[in-house]
């Protein structure tokens, strides 16, 4: 059985929650002048619909799409709004950001996908083109121009602002940019409104506009009723060209990729960093885009054994902060642990050691036995730490090295009456040589006993 809780607040449902979030968007007076735009295109769409369907024209259809799209970025103008009440939370630490950047990808590929719609709808009234009536047509395009003008030029749209400037430009602005220089160079007072490159969404709305002008003027001249089937191919080939690289530009932030025209700007920035006083290494750098506008990214940097981890993190935070709003750098410190140096056991028919060089090393162990280098726990089957080093003679067994100041009749022998016979019999403990075997005598006419001389006496 579970813990009852008897005061345990009920779970709000889904809608339960979406509203509360509204409030919470209501009680900014900014916000009161987007709903009042958004209920206005409400009524203004559906009447252009109807107008649509009594006018037989996919035209304008096409064109109402347009403003079914500024409904959508009213939306996202709401959500940029609520991206900045509220907070990071535990489970989202860089925040909501990434909202309004999935919202303006939904858009624009929802606008993309209409404009699909009316290319395929327009290439089956190719075989069957219907009559179109021209009463409502002209009333009907001023009035999605003027919605959509007011709309645009009203609200200060911060998420379609930053796209429209940052992604790359369409084959429309190319093609109008380079009638707009040519205007520009007769006029040069319309250089600021023409050039550089026009807004995407007003270039597109005027275009649409006189399109439809264009199909109400042959209408009514010579009845040619094919021109409205052109002109909203026309119009979804000009929404489809305008909303693709603004799609292309927010996929790549959802991806997490690093921003294009910043690469050089971070290597700048990383080279010097690399340079800075403790800085041994920097890798595994990343740097991505988190929201329009806001860069986040990771760095982890190496640095000496007797350098300061604050005063480094500090330098590096500095450095990068220019450019990085959110940053994550993790400091690894160049300390290795020394192996200690011990000696392994020693026979006890070994050399004697006061004669002698003893090298201490430490004794093989076991992989499992093994002590980490560092706080990286390194596997038989996996990889070396880190930040582990090759430590020369780490895994080396006890040396025992010759005293070059031993005595002539030396190797650790006595020069008293030992037999010669007994003391070859003993062996050596010598590496590569067992215990039971001796040294065989290099000149075979020495006497039995060894260190008497002629007269009997012992040799001094």
């Amino acid at each position: 059985m579970g813990t009852i809780h008897l005061f345990r607040k009920p779970q709000r449902s889904f809608f339960g929650k979406l509203l509360q979030e509204f409030r919470l968007v209501a009680a900014d007076r900014r916000s009161w002048k987007i709903l009042l735009f958004g209920a206005v295109n409400v009524l203004c769409t559906g009447f252009l619909l109807m107008w649509c369907s009594s006018t037989n024209s996919i035209a304008l259809t096409a064109y109402t799409y347009l403003t079914i799209f500024d409904l959508f970025s009213l939306i996202t103008c709401l959500i940029s709004y609520w991206v900045m009440m509220r907070k990071p939370s535990p489970a989202y630490s860089f925040g909501f950001e990434r909202l309004e950047v999935l919202a303006v990808f939904a858009s624009t590929v929802l606008a993309q996908l209409g404009a699909l719609f009316i290319l395929k709808e327009s290439a089956e009234r190719f075989l069957d083109q219907p009559e179109i009536h021209t009463g409502r047509l002209l009333v009907g395009t001023f009035v999605a121009l003027s919605f959509n003008l007011f709309t645009m030029l009203s609200i200060r749209n911060k998420p379609f602002a930053y796209v429209s400037e940052a992604a790359s430009t369409s084959w429309l602005q190319e093609h109008v940019a380079d009638l707009s220089r040519s205007v520009c160079g007769i006029i040069p007072g319309l250089s600021s409104i023409f050039l550089p490159r026009m807004n995407p969404f007003v270039l597109i709305d005027l275009a649409g506009a006189f399109a439809l002008c264009i199909t109400y003027m042959l209408i009514e001249i010579n009845n040619y009723f094919a021109v409205d089937t052109a002109s909203a191919i026309a119009i979804a080939l000009m929404t489809f060209g305008t909303m693709y690289p603004m799609s292309v530009y927010s996929g790549k932030v959802l991806l997490q990729t690093t921003p294009p025209h910043v690469i050089g700007q971070l290597d700048k920035l990383i080279r010097e960093v690399s340079t800075l006083d403790g800085v041994l290494e920097v890798r595994n750098e990343h740097f991505w885009t988190l929201g329009f506008g806001s860069l986040a990214g990771s760095v982890h940097v190496r640095i000496r054994r007797d350098a300061n981890e604050q005063m480094v993190l500090a330098h590096v935070t500095n450095r990068l902060y220019t450019l990085v709003s959110t940053l994550t750098v993790q400091i690894f410190k160049d300390d290795w642990i020394r192996p200690a140096l011990l000696s392994g056991p020693v026979a006890s028919n070994a050399l004697n050691f006061s004669d002698h060089h003893i090298i201490p090393m430490p004794l093989l162990k076991n992989v499992d036995d093994r002590i980490p280098v560092t706080s990286t726990p390194a596997k038989p089957s996996s990889p070396p730490p880190e930040f582990s080093f090759n430590t020369p003679g780490k895994n080396v067994s006890p040396v025992i090295l010759l005293n070059t100041q031993t005595r002539p009749y030396g190797l650790g022998l006595s020069r008293g009456h030992t037999p010669y016979s007994s003391v070859l019999g003993q062996g050596l403990a010598v590496p590569g040589v067992g215990a039971g075997q001796g040294l065989r005598p290099t000149f075979p006419h020495v006497p039995s006993r060894y260190g008497n001389n002629r007269t009997g006496q012992p040799r001094p």
